[in-house]
């Protein structure tokens, strides 16, 4: 058998080709494993406006948390304040019952009998008696009233450290929810932060294509509506005057008779309001009767422009139910804190008879707000970075109206 040949050790540049070629490889393979690609601005809007939705959620959270903690605030000012005036009522008690029992041990040392017999004056004695026993009748008034203050005070004190321990609670979950606020928003502005300024125009830009969009799809289906109501009260009108011909000609006969004529013609008065033209978008809408709607809308109005501000309820800066309460309240009307809350104030009204100052709400959970004011349009505060604004109610997911 021959001998087997060692295979010769491969020359110095092949190892340096095949060692480059394997790093390269290796470079290769680690850039395709982490590479990730841009997100698109598409993505990059939707995962913005997700964030600013979340944040306006848990803001209408925090509003209301912020409401509790006032109301309990103030509920525990007022038990401390009952509480400081037991404690000065029982105080005052205690003085009295150390007068009377010092007195009672003064005039008690001795039997009642053997001071009798000891008495130069028997009269006098008695009548010393008597006051003694009006002193032990207070005595035990004193106590009474001692023990019934006490337990007054007791249970006040229980309240108010029950008060004060929710009002820890309240005031650990604002904290909470102002955290997750701030993340919300900081998550959002980090986002935006990586776009350049071409980038952020573009974002800007569909924006408000989506708001135009909505807006002349609305007022399209207004128009349409208005020519359905003239094409009725059209129909109504023709109607009208050979109803009352023969309405007259059957004057000789009893059974038709002739007052119901005008009632054909009822639907006639409403043509000139479905024909009335919409408020135009930078004047405030036609006051109502008492003026209660112009001046919510007019306050509305003259808040244009300002920036928002979460949990902010003005002048300066408003958030979404921070505005519709300061626009209520210039007309003289008190709403509650959140937008929710807001929402079981009044009488509910359908979207065919909303009217300037009502107020509209959207989104599944009512966390948005905002003042009607005619042509199917709102003002209302819309969110971090923007500014209050006038926008057609058919942008957001429209939930219903109410009127305070």
């Amino acid at each position: 058998m021959g001998k087997r040949r060692k295979p010769s050790p491969p020359s110095r540049a092949r190892m340096v080709v095949l060692t480059t070629a394997v790093a390269g490889g290796a470079v290769l393979a680690s850039g395709t494993a982490h590479a990730e690609p841009a997100p698109t601005l598409a993505a990059v809007k939707e995962q913005v406006d997700r964030l600013n939705e979340e944040a306006e959620q848990a803001i209408e959270r925090f509003n209301g948390f912020q409401e509790k903690q006032q109301k309990l605030q103030g509920e525990a000012n007022r038990i401390q304040e009952k509480v400081a005036r037991g404690q000065e009522a029982m105080n005052e008690l205690r003085t009295q019952l150390g007068v009377v029992g010092a007195e009672q041990y003064r005039n008690n040392g001795i039997d009642p009998g053997i001071q009798l017999m000891l008495d130069s004056d028997p009269a006098s004695y008695l009548g010393r008696a008597s006051v003694q026993d009006q002193v032990a009748g207070s005595w035990t008034d004193l106590l009474k009233r001692a023990q019934d203050e006490q337990r007054k005070l007791d249970q006040e004190r229980a309240e108010a450290a029950a008060t004060l321990a929710d009002l820890d609670a309240v005031g650990a979950s604002l904290n909470t929810q102002k955290n997750q606020i701030q993340g919300k928003l900081a998550q959002s502005e980090a986002l935006l932060n990586k776009l350049s300024a071409e980038e952020r125009a573009k974002i800007n830009a569909q924006e408000a294509a989506e708001k135009a969009k909505a807006a002349a799809q609305q007022a399209a289906a207004a128009e349409r509506a208005k020519a359905a109501d003239k094409e009725a009260a059209d129909k109504a009108k023709a109607a009208a005057p050979a109803k009352e011909t023969a309405g007259k000609g059957a004057t000789a006969t009893p059974q038709t008779p002739t007052p119901q004529a005008p009632a054909a013609q009822t639907p006639a008065p409403q043509t000139p309001a479905a024909n009335t033209p919409p408020p135009a978008a930078n004047t405030p809408a036609p006051p109502a009767a008492g003026g209660r709607a112009a001046a919510i809308v007019q306050f509305a109005y003259a808040q244009l422009g300002k920036p928002y501000g979460w949990s902010k309820t003005g002048p300066s800066s408003f958030d979404c139910s921070g505005l519709t309460g300061a626009a209520y309240r210039a007309a003289d009307v008190s709403l509650p804190r959140t937008s929710q809350e807001q929402w079981k104030v009044g009488t509910r009204i359908g979207r065919g008879d909303l009217q300037p100052g009502d107020l509209v709400f959207f989104y599944p959970d009512l966390h948005h707000v905002g003042v009607y004011i005619g042509d199917g349009k709102m003002i209302h505060a819309p969110r971090t970075g923007k500014n209050i604004e006038v926008l057609a109610i058919g942008v957001m997911p429209y939930m219903g109206a109410v009127r305070p």
